[in-house]
């Protein structure tokens, strides 16, 4: 027989299956609009939404459709339409100008008992039924499409005959030296019969080592713009894009004439691309009749995010500056199609102030981001401890809190389209819900009237606030002084330890990233649990202004450490906290910080749970597929073609966590990433050795087909359990 299983346990995982099935909405699309008999406007409202399954052990997508009726200035009525239902195999899809027509990239297994690969199909549907089914594998002009968000775009042309996407570019046959085999059949010239020149396999090939763009993008190397003409149903590779570019999130020009795309460069050698808007890029255009390739920003920075107005006469765009922090501060600029010119409609914001535009924080502009104007984008993006949306006026740069009279919590911009305005919103107690309002005429945006299309009842047993702290005047920084930074406290207000719950303590990873107050799944589990849980946006964190994100390089180990902890004996000097109880956990550079912690207060935590953990800069530089972050956290220079000095070695030694590992004496888990390339999981290796040679107690799962973030359902999921069984045990709850 089986031993059975604690009560706990059941009472847990029956919390986290209840928890897990709240869905996050993804994305929204707008319709045309329609008129009534009675002379009335009304849309349908498409929507994507992501869930976990539990019993599959995976991500679901699915689909709810809402009817909006308008009249230009408000929503009159709106309601859903039907019931949700499953989307299977889409990898991404897009509405033609009109709205008349769909595009679809999808993938279809292979046949099991041919043992064929999967395909990739991309079909057109009109309102009725499927016009267009082009098989993509068996056309074999490129490898797979990207479908990811990154280089990844699927964009109609202005005349609807034409789609634009991104795939990797066909890779040549390889063989052995020593293959024997004689060419298949369909493969040899009708005239010589020899094997056809662009068929024949390359001898000694197989072998070569091909760079990729890292976490998450280890399937991207040489991605290539293609155009499908749906109408003779052929595909076309654009020629003319420079050896030294990889091209994406590409869109048609006015008139059609050529391609917009952004384009990285690759040399001298690829580092990872996810979540580093550092990387040398720049906007192009290419000529579809000559070839030619423009560039049309600088080809200094680092930009992304390139969005084409409505009256096809300006295109916004981010840009950072090359190399330094992973994520900045951005500008925010446009290049006017027609007269060539190039301006500055918002500059990185030096300090967040009350009141005032914080600055741009956020991985992407929304996909439709203009106003029906062509003259007002919509964006959202980190105002200190909260997500929040600004209208900005591209002509003048004035920005318009659109969230002022909103509830507080995390706001995004799904869409917008004909001042039709689609937005998410969650709280770290209420998951994520849809809402729509008109966006008001200029100088009256903060009268935006929101209307909740799909609701989501706040989660029992939490209340959530936001505080914030001043570090000591020996803690400032020499160059930044008078930083504040936040944290927001989560506290159950139901069971057993509700008076005074033991705290478990987050810092965010990254380092230069932030904590929302929106919907998270693990800190309200836990919350949940009966544990009270501190997420601490330390100096460093986006949000707060670009002085605060510079002041961290050089200062990791110290200054990030010192801010945790304040805020740790604040919130337990202040709130009604079990001071005898606490534990940390944290991921990536919060993994980082929570092994920092234990080692340098180890009388402070009773217990430490680390995902994916950066433990030793030193070693992680020449494994991981972001070196120049081990140098830039670290204070140092970082070129491509330089190698660490002694010195250096030293400097990136003395602020890892590993140097204070023999003061560790808490027990800890560790939870690692078989495939991670961010944080390879020899760091996490390093430590748990580091641990049981000094028998400090201590527990590693391992998780295959896993990357950085852990994000698969069932990694996710088991993680959950192992951590909360972890701290129950250790904090004796």
């Amino acid at each position: 027989m089986e031993p059975p299983v604690p009560p706990r346990t059941e009472e847990l995982s029956e919390l986290y299956r209840e928890l897990s099935q709240h869905p996050g909405l993804s994305a929204a699309c707008l319709g045309p609009d329609l008129t009534t008999q009675y002379g009335g406007k009304y849309c349908s409202l498409y929507t994507e939404w992501s869930q976990r399954d539990l019993a599959r052990a995976e991500n679901i997508k699915f689909c709810r459709q809402y009817l909006l009726f308008h009249d230009g200035a408000s929503i009159v009525y709106s309601g859903p339409v039907g019931t949700c239902s499953e989307i299977k195999g889409e990898l991404l899809s897009r509405e033609s100008p009109s709205g008349t027509l769909k595009a679809v990239l999808c993938k279809v297994p292979g046949k099991e008992k041919e043992k064929e690969k999967e395909k990739q199909f991309l079909e057109v549907w009109d309102q009725n039924r499927k016009v267009k089914s082009i098989d993509l594998t068996a056309l074999d002009k490129h490898g797979n499409v990207c479908d990811d968000d990154q280089f990844g775009c699927l964009a109609w042309s202005h005349s609807e005959t034409h789609l634009l996407y991104v795939a990797e570019k066909k890779r040549p046959k390889t063989e052995s030296f020593f293959q024997s085999k004689a060419p298949e059949l369909g493969t040899s010239d009708e005239d010589t019969g020899q094997p056809k020149k662009e068929d024949a396999p390359l001898k000694g090939e197989q072998f070569v080592y091909h760079e990729d763009w890292g976490e998450t993008l280890s399937t991207r190397s040489v991605p290539v713009l293609c155009i499908l003409d749906i109408e003779g149903s052929s595909i076309s590779v654009l020629e003319g894009i420079p050896e030294h570019l990889s091209p994406g999130q590409a869109f048609w020009s006015p008139e059609d004439t050529g391609v917009v795309f952004v384009g990285w460069w690759h040399k001298p050698f690829r580092l990872g691309l996810r979540y580093c808007t550092n990387r040398r890029s720049a906007l192009f255009y290419v000529d579809l009749t000559g070839g030619k390739c423009e560039l049309l920003s600088e080809d200094t920075k680092a930009v992304w995010s390139p969005r084409l107005s409505p009256d096809s006469c300006r295109i916004v765009y981010l840009e950072n500056d090359v190399l330094g922090p992973h994520q900045q501060c951005s500008r925010l600029r446009m290049y006017d199609w027609y007269t060539k010119q190039t301006s500055t409609v918002l500059e990185a914001v030096p300090r967040q102030e009350w009141g005032a535009f914080p600055g741009i924080y956020c991985g992407a502009l929304p996909g439709m981001c203009w106003a029906a104007d062509s003259r007002r984008i919509l964006l959202d993006t980190a105002q200190r401890s909260q997500q929040d949306m600004f209208v900005v006026d591209t002509a003048t740069g004035s920005t318009t809190l659109l969230t002022a009279d909103g509830p507080r919590g995390s706001w995004s911009v799904l869409t917008i389209d004909r001042d039709l305005l689609v937005a998410r919103f969650s709280t770290p107690s209420c998951p994520s819900t849809l809402k729509v309002a008109v966006l008001p005429a200029a100088g009256h945006e903060a009268q935006a009237q929101w209307i909740c299309l799909q609701d989501a009842p706040p989660v029992p047993g939490i209340s959530w606030g936001i505080r914030t702290l001043q570090p000591p005047p020996e803690q400032e920084h020499p160059q930044y002084g008078g930083l504040d930074f936040d944290a927001i406290l989560l506290r159950p207000t139901e069971g057993p330890t509700a008076q005074k719950p033991p705290l478990v303590v987050m810092p965010h990873g990254g380092p230069h990233s932030v904590f929302t107050a929106g919907w998270a799944l693990y800190p309200a589990a836990l919350c949940r649990v009966g544990f009270a849980v501190l997420m601490v946006n330390y100096r460093g964190s986006l949000g707060f202004g670009q002085d605060s994100v510079a002041s961290l390089p050089g200062n990791v180990g110290t200054q990030d450490v010192r801010d945790v902890q304040l805020c740790v004996e604040r919130v337990l000097q202040e709130e009604a906290l079990d001071a005898s109880r606490v534990a940390v956990v944290g991921g990536s550079h919060g993994g980082f910080l929570a092994c920092h912690l234990i080692g340098q207060f180890p009388d402070t935590y009773r217990a430490c749970v680390v995902r994916n953990p950066v433990v030793n800069i030193a070693s992680m530089v020449a494994t991981t597929d972001i070196p120049d972050w081990c140098l830039t956290e670290t204070g140092l220079p970082y070129a491509p073609d330089a190698l660490p000095d002694p010195a250096q070695w030293t400097e990136m030694l003395h602020k890892s966590p590993i140097r204070y590992v023999d003061r560790v004496r808490v027990p800890v888990l560790l939870m690692l990433g078989e495939d991670d390339r961010r944080v390879p999981p020899k760091q996490g290796l390093e430590y748990y050795r580091a641990l049981k040679a000094r028998g400090v107690p201590t527990r590693l799962l391992w998780y295959p087909g896993n990357g950085h973030a852990l994000a698969g359902v069932e990694a996710e999921a088991d993680g959950f359990m192992n951590m909360a069984l972890w701290l129950l045990k250790h904090l004796e709850c």
